[in-house]
This record gives structure tokens, C-alpha cells and sequence, in this order.
């Protein structure tokens, strides 16, 4: 079952329920998904549905951060959306996952100790391999940790 067609179910059970919050939250994500797909032109593939996902956790994230301190309300409806959006999220790489993808790149480019000037062809060859499925930034200083000098 395609994202899309899930968040369409869920929709229609929280509009059953008269969950406005989840329903609305949904209403955003159906939205985004099926503009995505429309202007592809063509079915999203998983890890288009997951970036998308993870798209809208961050504009919301991003929203709540700059809601004024005494507009509780806004930051409210923003916790409650990141609360239904995570459950379509993909699951994030632990550390310990990041660090075993890390390592394996490391072999493969025959790097047993790289220097922060080989970060650019590390980076090059491990983002495809945990993007969308990390956080870039702890991707980055968890790599940090393995350069020399």
C-alpha cells in the first residue's frame, strides 16, 4: 500500500472520529504527496514518499522554532502534527547503524586514515547511502570523529 493511499485511510478514520487535529495533519501530507506525484507524473517510489515525509517534519520542526514564545497555540498545533507525521516517518539510523555505514565506506575508498581533505569523496559516496534515513547532521559529526589531524 503506497503512502498516499495510507494517509488517505488514516484521514478518513480520524474524520470518523472527529480528530481535527490528526485529520488536518493528514489533510497536509495527503496534499503534499499527491502534488509530488502529480507533477512526476507518475507513482512515488518509497524513498520519495519518505523524504516528502521527512519534508514536512522539518518545515513543521522549522515553524514551531520560530513561533513567538506567547503563541502556545501555534506551537501546540505544531507538536501535534510532528506527532501524526512521525508515525509515517521513515525509522532514522541509530549511531551505531550510521557508524557501520561510515566504516564500510571507509573500506571501499581504502581510507584507514582520512584527513578532513578527503571529507568531500567520503561525503560523496556515504549520503546516498543514509539519506533519508539519518540525520545529516549527526551523519556529519559522527564522521567527524574519524578524521586524522
Amino acid at each position: 500500500m503506497s503512502k498516499i493511499d495510507l494517509v488517505r485511510k488514516e484521514m478518513m478514520e480520524a474524520l470518523k472520529n472527529k480528530d481535527t487535529v490528526r485529520k488536518e495533519a493528514l489533510s497536509l501530507l495527503l496534499s503534499s504527496l499527491k502534488a509530488v506525484a502529480k507533477d512526476k507524473n507518475a507513482d512515488l517510489t518509497e524513498d520519495e514518499e519518505n523524504a516528502i515525509v521527512l519534508k514536512e517534519i522539518k518545515q513543521t520542526k522549522e515553524t514551531m522554532d520560530s513561533a513567538p514564545a506567547n503563541r502556545a497555540d501555534i506551537i501546540e498545533e505544531c507538536k501535534a502534527r510532528l506527532a501524526v507525521l512521525s508515525e509515517f516517518a521513515p525509522k532514522s539510523m541509530d549511531e551505531a547503524e550510521i557508524k557501520a555505514v561510515i566504516e564500510k565506506v571507509l573500506r571501499e575508498l581504502k581510507l584507514e586514515q582520512p584527513t578532513a581533505k578527503e571529507k568531500g569523496i567520503i561525503m560523496k559516496n556515504l549520503m546516498p547511502l543514509v539519506k533519508g534515513k539519518a540525520d545529516t547532521g549527526l551523519v556529519n559529526r559522527i564522521l567527524s570523529g574519524y578524521f586524522i589531524g
